[in-house]
């Protein structure tokens, strides 16, 4: 099974995806679905096409977003056609998954939709202080990545439906005893080897090539040296800030606004008091509530004689474990802060003065009342400078809302130029050069936003020049762009590339013969082993490699070990090829001299890896009968080394 999972690591990472599902992550997770451009179809599930349009789009917003979270990635790596090929995968999956949860009848409750709410980070830290959502900011923040709450909400059944039907073969799966103690062997068991490395590198200063070769390799391997399309660009940002800065805000507007709010620019009073709580279950007996009211009013007539010791008695007495150590003591609060017989109760009293018995849902409270904190009403004066900037941002936002239909209007009505929209709204005309579809350079702003890029890179802004349409890259943010110059992908000629070439192919030879000189030596030293020149001896496991390439572990211990020493190889890749030989086999403790796993006590973490491994394979199988049920067809090649099937 450990070979399995070994051999089949991109199955198991493809895997990892489905069995740990993503906590509904709030950024793109519904942009993948927003195009739906026709074009060929570059894969088919259970009849419905999945079009190269939206392949194109999810690789733009997947590069994105990495490139967001992980600046330094290599750009080289998101652009390879495995990382495509694997969104690919995923957009298959998703599909897949929806139209299998929809003829299994899977729903989802709003409860559990809740719950999940509740979870996801993202949205647990827009919570007020109440604990309560900030349904403002929720809709802002969707409303940045293109999202309404009832279309997030939306996807996220959705995704909770396809995890239902993946996770109940992982939580019904079970390992067989005889596998566990196989897995367990498999994993367990050590090997002392020796190694040597004929590594690529060793051979670069060897390689010499003619002007012919090059020539040659160039023309063989011309796909590999393309330009990325890119554009030259201007484009219009409208936001509010624009619309802001042409505002003027009269004096007659900033006193009317001061009248009309004054009461709300003074704030709240707020009162401070002290109690003494002696509490009563809401379901407690007449009885029980009788001996409790009794005892608050006995504690009430000695504060009468004795006002001085409220937070002596407090202390002693109060059943309140918060505010007793104080005193009593609940410091300032406003209006709505209490139960409101509490409240009312409060706000009904003179500073010093002690209350009778309130009763509430906790009890009985004996209140005094020690501070008030008057109303306080500021002048004009003192809040001019704040008041000019909240009505000219009221009314920036107001006025935001008309000029952002005008500036959608004119990009479209008059398509062939930006102009006219920069001079009817005031606005700095851009430019940016060699733009590409999936640009993520600072300096750009707005064309970093992956439905502009699309929007920019589409057939109709290349081809005729055209406005794309106001597209809402924020909150109170929209932006258009148009196409200047446009640079197709293609080609490029031997003279542009000659020293990539050059790099590309040396590599490639001397890792040819790497690999050559590796297992003609390993022939030798099978037959000569006096003549080998081989690393220290080293033991390894599969769960202690010892540093050493997990390929070369992994020879090792599949190395057919009836007669030892045995010489074994293993191809590395482009880091060349590995010469082993395995002198002697350890087997694990707990085992007897045939291996044979003893009693087991309890469950050892190597039998709870071996049931993930099999849990994995179980699901891995039942994908796979999925995509045979619902004729899951992809149209394009796998790229090589990588093992999903289509």
């Amino acid at each position: 099974m450990f070979d399995f999972v070994r051999q089949h690591n991109k199955i198991m990472q493809f895997l990892l995806v489905l069995l740990i599902f993503p906590s509904f992550v709030l950024f793109g997770i519904d942009g993948y679905n927003r195009f739906r451009e026709k074009g060929a179809a570059v894969a088919v599930v259970d009849g419905q096409e999945i079009s190269q349009s939206q392949w194109d789009n999810a690789q733009r917003v997947e590069t994105q977003q990495l490139r967001q979270s992980m600046p330094n990635l290599d750009p080289k790596w998101l652009d390879s056609p495995e990382v495509k090929y694997e969104i690919l995968e995923r957009l298959v999956r998703d599909q897949l998954l929806t139209r299998a949860a929809e003829k299994l009848n899977l729903n989802v409750s709003d409860q559990k939709l809740a719950s999940e709410l509740q979870k996801n980070p993202t949205i647990a830290s827009l919570k007020k202080p109440d604990g309560s959502l900030d349904i403002e900011r929720y809709k802002q923040l969707l409303a940045s990545q293109g999202m309404t709450p009832e279309s997030f909400e939306q996807r996220m059944r959705a995704d909770l439906a396809m995890q239902q039907v993946i996770t109940g073969i992982a939580r019904g799966s079970f390992v067989p005893t005889s596998l566990d103690s196989l897995a367990n062997l498999s994993l367990n068991q050590e090997r002392e080897i020796q190694v040597q490395i004929f590594r690529a590198e060793d051979f670069l200063q060897d390689i010499k090539p003619t002007e012919d070769e090059l020539k040659n390799y160039y023309e063989s391997h011309s796909s590999d040296f393309k330009s990325i399309e890119q554009a030259d660009v201007q484009y219009l940002v409208l936001d509010l800030a624009s619309v802001e800065r042409g505002i003027s805000v009269s004096e007659a507007d900033l006193k009317t606004y001061y009248d009309q709010n004054n009461a709300k620019l003074a704030g709240q009073e707020e009162r401070r008091a002290s109690h003494i709580l002696i509490t009563v279950g809401k379901d407690a007996t007449a009885d029980v509530r009788s001996k409790a009211r009794e005892h608050a009013q006995n504690l009430l007539q000695q504060l009468r004689k004795s006002p001085q010791l409220f937070a002596e008695i407090a202390k002693k007495e109060s059943q309140d474990p918060v505010s007793a150590s104080k005193g009593g003591d609940l410091d300032f609060f406003t209006k709505g802060a209490m139960v409101k017989p509490f409240e009312d109760a409060v706000f009904a009293m003179q500073k010093g003065q002690i209350s009778e018995l309130v009763e509430s849902d906790f009890g009985y409270h004996i209140i005094k009342l020690t501070d008030i904190k008057a109303l306080h009403s500021p002048s004009f004066t003192e809040m001019r400078s704040s008041l000019e900037a909240q009505v000219r941002r009221q009314m920036a936002q107001k006025k935001f809302a008309e000029e952002a239909e005008l500036f959608t209007n004119l990009v479209y009505e008059q398509a062939d130029s930006l102009k006219p929209a920069a001079d009817k709204f005031k606005l700095e005309l851009r430019t940016a050069n060699a733009v590409t579809p999936t640009s993520n350079s600072a300096e750009l702003g707005p064309l970093k936003n992956p439905k502009l890029l699309s929007e920019l890179f589409s057939e109709d802004a290349i081809q005729k020049k055209h406005n794309t349409q106001a597209i809402e890259i924020s909150p109170n943010t929209l932006a258009s762009a148009r196409v200047i110059k446009y640079s197709p992908a293609r080609v490029l000629t031997l003279e542009e590339v000659k020293d990539k070439v050059k790099n590309a192919f040396v590599k490639e030879r001397a890792l040819a013969i790497a690999k050559s000189t590796a297992i003609k030596n390993q022939s030798v030293w099978s037959e000569h082993s006096d003549s080998a020149h081989l690393s220290a001896n080293t033991i390894v496991s599969r769960v202690d490699t010892h540093k050493l390439d997990p390929l070369v572990v992994e020879a090792a211990l599949r190395a057919p070990a009836q007669k030892l020493p045995v010489w074994t190889g293993v191809d590395l890749g482009a880091q060349g090829y590995a010469v082993i030989r395995v002198n002697r086999v350890i087997p694990p403790s707990g085992t007897n001299g045939d291996g044979v796993v003893g009693s087991k006590q309890s469950v050892s973490p190597e039998s709870e890896r071996s049931s993930k491994a099999y849990s994995a394979a179980e699901n891995l199988a039942y994908y796979n009968f999925l995509k045979s049920t619902y004729k899951v067809k992809i149209n394009e090649a796998s790229p090589s080394g990588l093992k999903m099937q289509k």
